[in-house]
């Protein structure tokens, strides 16, 4: 039950209480720039191969290269990636889904020297290993700037190496220069409210450990890194570095999609804009030498695991034990299970499983609730008799239960071991990549909410639209809590809130917060509703006979009893607040 409460608080907190947002300024927050040009011309591996050595013109080109995963298009204003294209995933309207398109800024910048401004000529090299294109800048005072990129056979990750050559006098006397890289990143899903939840910049520490900014409002930091990760909800840009970086300064923005500027030329809106200024030591010689590693593509576990650094760490799998659990226990029992059978199956599975794994927890609890249940009427006596006396009611209860062999927390212990389960699961539909696009019964996509009506109106924290999986949730719960009440209700004590309420009011909350929820967490809550009530009328009706119980109960209160350490020193505190009390009487009178 404080289980259930604290998350419902936490649920009217964020839906409630975030802060506003403030209108940016396009062009200098969201870190784009307009690099259209009156003539762009599209060239591919071909017919670039034959580049000369010479400084092109200030006509902004693209150049295309690709692997069996990722299609990249380079800019050669600023030797940058100007469309990232994840050839096997789709986006809604079913075209391939673009990481990146002209909506990101990668510069080193010093009072002198603007990468970005600058338009480099190419040389394009095909191997058996993967695609290499080297941009190049030739000043006419024989400075010279490199680009190197290179990109394998398949695979997500690209290596960039950038040098300058002459370039000492030019670059900040202070041995640094800042490399600048700012994304703004794409709605890839239905929900928006969902999918920024989901959208937050981390990165990862000199201490290894992974810190995160804010995925609800604005947020900065000055940190040192080994690599940045700009994540995109199911997708991620991450850039890691040969070396760590110090006194980075990171800062993420929420953007207002009413603002214009802030919808890509295809209609899609922009959630955040990412920001990480990273200062660059310059070598012995006082130049740009530095290599980088660039993963662009799914945050699919199974996918970003195989790559090193530990950049997989930028998936959130929930804090601290719950992160655990989900690591190690339900994302490889879910792969296994999804490799076997369809997603939709794949989850009730993993309900039924999970259920029979705590059903002995479950046991305990209604084998404490069956003990309660007996001893209802002399609770309820006791609570009569002494209901001017607190401090007495509280003996006597403790007295029958010491006597029955009965403990209360055996029913409450229970509950609590299943919280890290109930919890570890919220974190895991989330960043479960493997349910997006899948299907089952009507829902057409298991990461996202389906939608059986749209309401003319937007109801506050419900939404605009009505799905059908959180209303079953939120049912199969009401029925549940209220078997569950019926069976476990103990007299009333004063102060204490009335559980009749609480039945229906987490219920509600179920429908209401999870309508915007992926669909996958509401089957999985609807399937395990049903089936724990199914166990337990299985373990009630047929597993436990409360005569038997009964006759326990008469039997333990024939038996000497000795109290324990806990029941010992509650007694003591029982009778020090009596003493304290008939003393402070004593002076009143």
């Amino acid at each position: 039950l404080i289980g259930f409460l604290f998350l419902i608080a936490a649920f009217i907190w964020l839906f409630m209480f975030q802060p506003e947002i403030e209108e940016l300024d396009s062009t200098v927050e969201s870190g784009t720039e307009d690099i259209t040009q009156p003539e762009k011309n599209y060239l591919d591996n071909e017919s670039s191969l034959n580049t000369t050595n010479f400084q092109r013109s200030k006509v902004e080109e693209l150049i295309k290269i690709e692997n069996q995963d990722l299609r990249l298009v380079f800019s050669t204003k600023g030797a940058q990636i100007n469309e990232a294209v994840l050839k096997n995933y789709n986006r809604l309207d079913g075209k391939n889904l673009k990481i990146n398109d002209a909506n990101q800024i990668f510069s080193f910048n010093s009072d002198n020297l603007d990468t970005s401004k600058i338009y480099f000529s190419y040389d394009i090299y095909d191997n058996n290993l993967g695609k290499e294109i080297n941009f190049f800048y030739n000043n006419e005072t024989g400075e010279r700037i490199t680009f190197t990129y290179f990109l394998p056979n398949d695979g997500f990750l690209l290596s960039l190496d950038v040098k300058t050559f002459g370039y000492n006098k030019l670059i900040n006397s202070n041995s640094q220069i800042d490399l600048n890289w700012s994304l703004d990143s794409f709605q890839h899903s239905k929900s928006e409210v969902y999918e920024n939840r989901y959208t937050y910049l981390n990165y990862q520490d000199d201490d290894e450990d992974v810190r995160d900014l804010s995925a609800y409002s604005d947020d900065d930091e000055v940190d040192s890194a080994k690599w940045i990760s700009y994540s995109q909800h199911f997708f991620n840009s991450i850039l890691i570095f040969d070396e760590i970086k110090d006194n980075i300064e990171f800062k993420s923005f929420n953007l207002d999609k009413s603002n214009l500027n802030n919808v890509s030329k295809d209609g899609f809106n922009f959630l955040k804009s990412f920001q990480s200024k990273i200062p660059i030591t310059l070598n012995s010689r006082g130049e740009i030498e530095e290599k980088f590693e660039w993963y662009i593509g799914p945050n699919d576990y199974y996918v970003i695991k195989d790559y090193d650094y530990d950049i997989s760490d930028s998936i959130w799998f929930g804090w601290g034990i719950f992160g655990w659990i989900n690591q190690k226990v339900f994302f490889p029992l879910y792969k296994f299970l999804s490799s076997h059978f369809s997603s939709g199956i794949a989850i009730i599975i993993l309900v039924i499983l999970t259920r029979l794994v705590m059903s002995p927890v479950q046991y305990k609890m209604y084998l404490s609730q069956a003990k309660m249940k007996i001893l209802r009427p002399e609770i309820t006596a006791a609570t009569e008799k002494f209901k001017d006396d607190p401090m007495k009611r509280q003996q006597e209860t403790m007295k029958i239960y010491n006597q029955a062999g009965a403990n209360p927390l055996q029913g409450c212990l229970p509950a609590f071991i299943q919280l890290p389960v109930f919890y570890a699961l919220f974190c895991f539909f989330p960043v479960a990549f493997a349910l997006r696009g899948e299907s089952f019964l009507w829902v057409n996509d298991l990461s996202s909410y389906h939608v059986v009506f749209e309401l003319p109106f937007y109801f506050p924290l419900y939404g605009e639209h009505v799905s059908l999986f959180p209303i079953l949730a939120g049912l199969t719960m009401f029925i549940y809590t209220s078997m569950q009440g019926t069976q476990q209700m103990q007299p009333a004590q004063p102060g204490m809130p009335n559980m009749k309420y609480i039945m229906y009011f987490i219920p509600f909350t179920l429908i209401i917060f999870f309508n915007s929820f992926a669909a996958g967490l509401s089957l999985y809550y609807t399937v395990s509703n049903i089936l724990t009530v199914i166990i337990m009328l299985t373990i009630k009706n047929i597993i436990l006979d409360e005569k038997k119980i009964l006759m326990q109960i008469e039997e333990n209160k024939k038996k000497p009893k000795t109290e324990g350490r806990f029941q010992r020193r509650l007694r003591k505190l029982q009778e020090a607040a009596e003493k304290a009390q008939k003393l402070q009487n004593q002076r009143n009178k």
